[in-house]
């Protein structure tokens, strides 16, 4: 390139080139949008845009890409945030009087705030922003089984559930979308030859056609209800009302039951019961029959229990422990007859009627203890035959039925330590409720019933001691079942309990001398013999001198400072007894001959080491600690001066012999 140059030596045409570059760089409108345009939602989701944006029918405020006046915008972090909570989102934009909430009936859905029941609030494959098409939707949870039965109502099939109902509400009820019967009259010809003789030349079309028809599908022809009334079935109308052309053609032509027994014998329906249902008695069999058709068997007005809950509604209360023979197979009928029988209608009295099904229960009346109230045959004084809060359908907690009967029970168990099963009110898990072939109802024999919970603590030691009646098994020698006031649940203090076997003991206890203290405080033997087992002899809980340390605390810290005397570092009972002992301080012997098991009274050294004093008249722990001591020769603590200085003679007169 060849022509004038500015005076940086750059060719000026270059120069130009480069200024106007970079106008047209800074002014351009890519440039200006890099730097301040605002992200929309869209940009970041792209898989709603593929998986809403196409479908037929999409939300006006989505296709806007007006996504804030849903939610909230949430910047980096992924929660879903909403304005508002259910409905009242939706209510923003579609008030409550355009989508007929003002009405009588409001769609269920709609009442509880659940508009995405029924609707997609992004869009979809279906009109009206609907989950699905037609009745799908109306499925999701109405089961779809009772409306596509043998016989489909034609509107139905044809037009869908809109056919009657209204969506969001009606003024009529169950949405519909007019009331009986002109809304079936606006596609039946109630005029017609075929409706008329089907109907017996009854103005039927002035009653509401749901008594006798399901609107829906019915496994009967002409949409006939699945229980028919055999008038219904052969359009003998006359058969109970009045002539089709009478002034009053639904009157009937006699009154309450004896319209009934024209056709049903009321003794059979008896079947020889003395006690009659109230309603059958009082001739009101409307109370529990529909005269015409029902959905269910025998033209009942409610299907199972549900129509005896009708009335007898604090039956219906759920329970915990349910009865089978309620809550399954014939329900109420199982024990009751619906129209006579004998007390309280039942099919059978006492246990017999329980033992219908409880067979094995009563076998067990054979054994050799039998429960009073159960060979009586009264099951109910313990149980609740409609159900109960408590395991095994017992009538209130199993402490509180047991005392009702074992009153003085109650508060001879109340004592300062109680067996857990009678704590926790659980009887059972040692009585049998209803027989046993052990006594007291036991579930097992005394002695296996323990180990049942406490088996690790029944199995016996070996190499070491076992205490005989626990090696017996016989638990019940020292302990009381259910309660007791002595720690331990034993029957009786120790003191008494232990030596009305360790008879030994006792008569020691009574002679003179010393005792150890915790026998006299009580009887605690248990301080240094486990009444179970133990790894040691005689159930020692400890070796000595381990053992008697744990009380002496003096004495261990005595000589675990100072020098010990061997025999009381080896075993206190070297030189002592541990319960009584004719000489003080529970000494096996008096204290010179303990002393002179290991010390040569006689010999030269003690004489000399004692000023040849003759020993019959020394006490050995006037001077000398027994268990430990500083001095080698285990002087006390304290002594006298010149003694301490061996200067006897500053005090004695020394003769020499």
């Amino acid at each position: 390139m060849s022509g004038k140059k500015s005076k940086y030596g750059i060719p000026v045409g270059v120069v130009a080139a480069l200024l106007y570059a970079a106008i047209v760089l800074c002014t351009s409108p890519s440039h200006a949008a890099m730097s301040f345009a605002k992200k929309g939602c869209l940009d970041c989701h792209k898989k709603f845009v593929t998986q809403y944006l196409g479908m037929k029918d999409v939300h006006p405020v989505v296709k806007e890409q007006k996504c804030e006046e849903c939610h909230l915008r949430h910047g980096i972090v992924p929660k879903l945030l909403l304005k508002e909570s259910g409905n009242a989102l939706c209510l923003k934009c579609h008030p409550k009087d355009k989508i007929g909430m003002n009405k009588a009936n409001v769609h269920s859905a709609l009442k509880n705030g659940s508009c995405t029941l029924c609707h997609s609030p992004h869009a979809s494959q279906s009109a009206r922003l609907l989950k699905g098409d037609g009745n799908q939707v109306c499925y999701q949870c109405h089961k779809k089984e009772l409306f596509e039965k043998k016989v489909v109502h034609q509107a139905l099939s044809r037009d869908g559930c809109k056919a009657c109902h209204v969506a969001h509400s009606s003024d009529q009820k169950n949405l519909l979308a007019q009331a009986e019967p002109k809304l079936c009259l606006s596609c039946h010809d109630s005029k017609g030859a075929g409706f008329k003789k089907a109907h017996g030349g009854y103005p039927v079309e002035k009653a509401r056609c749901t008594v006798c028809h399901n609107p829906h599908s019915s496994e009967k022809p002409k949409l006939l209800k699945g229980s028919v009334h055999d008038p219904v079935q052969s359009a003998s109308c006359d058969g109970c009302h009045n002539a089709p052309a009478a002034d009053n053609p639904f009157g009937v032509t006699q009154k309450g039951s004896e319209l009934c027994y024209q056709c049903h014998d009321a003794t059979k329906l008896k079947m020889g019961g003395s006690v009659e249902h109230a309603p059958f008695s009082g001739g009101d069999c409307l109370s529990c029959h529909n005269p015409h058709t029902s959905e269910f068997s025998k033209l009942t007005v409610r299907d199972g229990n549900a129509l005896c809950i009708g009335c007898h509604k604090e039956k219906g209360a759920g329970m915990t422990a349910p009865h089978a023979a309620v809550t399954k197979g014939k329900g109420c009928l199982s024990c009751h007859k619906p129209h006579a029988a004998g007390k309280k209608l039942l099919v059978a009295q006492g246990a017999d009627l329980c033992y219908g099904c409880h067979a094995k229960v009563k076998e067990s009346q054979s054994m050799s203890d039998v429960h009073f109230p159960f060979a009586e045959g009264d099951c109910t004084s313990c149980h609740n035959p409609h159900g109960s809060n408590i395991h095994g359908m017992v009538k209130a907690r199993m402490d509180t039925v047991c005392y009702g009967c074992h009153s003085d029970k109650e508060s001879a168990f109340k004592k300062n330590h109680t067996h857990a099963p009678v704590l926790n009110g659980n009887c059972v898990a040692c009585h049998a409720p209803h027989a046993s072939p052990q006594g007291a109802l036991l579930r097992a024999p005394a002695d296996d019933l323990c180990a049942k919970c406490h088996a690790k603590l029944m199995e016996q030691e070996t190499g070491g001691s076992n205490h005989a009646p626990f090696k017996r098994k016989n638990c019940l020698g020292c302990h009381d079942s259910h309660a007791s006031n002595t720690p331990g649940m034993l029957a009786k203090k120790q003191e008494t309990l232990c030596l009305s076997c360790h008879l030994d003991i006792e008569k020691g206890l009574k002679g003179k001398g010393s005792k150890h203290a915790p026998l006299m405080n009580g009887g605690e033997c248990t301080k240094c013999h486990n009444p179970h087992k133990s790894k040691l002899n005689r159930l020692l809980l400890a070796p000595s001198p381990d053992l008697c340390l744990t009380c002496h605390k003096q004495i261990k810290d005595k000589m675990g400072k100072e020098t010990p005397h061997q025999p009381a570092q080896k075993d206190c009972t070297t030189c002592h007894r541990p319960h009584y002992s004719a000489e003080g301080s529970l000494l096996a012997e008096p204290v010179r001959t303990t002393c002179s098991e290991c010390h040569d009274l006689k010999s030269e050294q003690f004489g000399k080491d004692h000023l040849n004093i003759n020993p019959e008249g020394i006490n050995c722990v006037s001077c000398h600690n027994p268990h430990a001591s500083k001095d080698s020769k285990f002087f006390k603590d304290t002594l006298h001066p010149p003694f301490a200085a061996r200067t006897c003679d500053d005090c004695h007169i020394v003769e020499k012999r």
